[in-house]
């Protein structure tokens, strides 16, 4: 999953950014409603968590551009200690959740967990299709009854093609998705391919379909049917 922290208090910022990580997440941070933007205008994220006091201005505005133009992302309000004012309007204008400072960051975890199973997976941890399940809590893969030793790479990316799937996604996007926003700049994206390769080879082995077909000149397409 790929995060976009707003905060600018750069110590939890760093606190924020550091735990996710070590859970796994792409996370990226911004300090001011500009700087954050500028990254939404250039790069898509799953969860925003945004700050509603910034330095120069109201996180509700910031609030209201994403529920306009990025609607696809997950919301997290970081509030302060006693503005129930702030969360009672960032809900009313779409936001999915808020934690009030101060807060234990594996609360902020299990909250980012929760919205993004209930907006973006039915409110389930198991994300299933025909016969591959997959377990977003223990981060498991299964091919019927067959277990797939899957690195998390390989589990993010066939979470990311699941649920866009019928749609052809870039390998820019999906590097973006799984890497971070430094891979716009790079010459090519090959690692991608590989790691496609990996999956759908993994897949096969099992016994499952290979639903992932290649878009010449654009990227990939995980098929709700058995390409031909």
């Amino acid at each position: 999953m790929k995060v976009l922290i707003i905060e600018d208090n750069q110590e939890l910022a760093r606190n924020i950014r550091d735990f996710l990580a070590r859970e796994g997440y792409i996370c990226e941070s911004c300090d001011t409603l500009e700087a954050a933007k500028e990254k939404l205008g250039l790069f898509q994220y799953d969860c925003i968590l945004l700050d509603i006091g910034l330095p120069d201005g109201n996180g509700i505005s910031l609030l209201n551009l994403i529920r306009s133009e990025y609607k696809d992302s997950n919301v997290l309000i970081i509030s302060a200690k006693n503005s129930l004012d702030d969360k009672i309007i960032g809900l009313e204008k779409g936001a999915d959740d808020y934690i009030t400072k101060p807060f234990h960051l594996a609360e902020l975890h299990a909250r980012i967990r929760a919205v993004y199973r209930r907006k973006n997976l039915g409110g389930t941890s198991i994300v299933a299709f025909n016969e591959i399940s997959l377990n977003t809590d223990t981060f498991e893969v299964h091919v019927g009854d067959h277990l797939l030793d899957t690195t998390p790479k390989e589990f993010d990316l066939l979470l990311y093609f699941i649920v866009n799937k019928n749609r052809v996604l870039s390998r820019q996007a999906i590097a973006a998705h799984l890497w971070g926003d430094y891979t716009d700049n790079l010459a090519n994206f090959d690692f991608v391919y590989q790691h496609v390769k990996n999956l759908r080879r993994k897949i096969s082995a099992a016994g499952g379909v290979d639903y992932i077909s290649t878009v010449y000149g654009l990227g990939y397409k995980f098929n709700s049917h058995k390409p031909e």
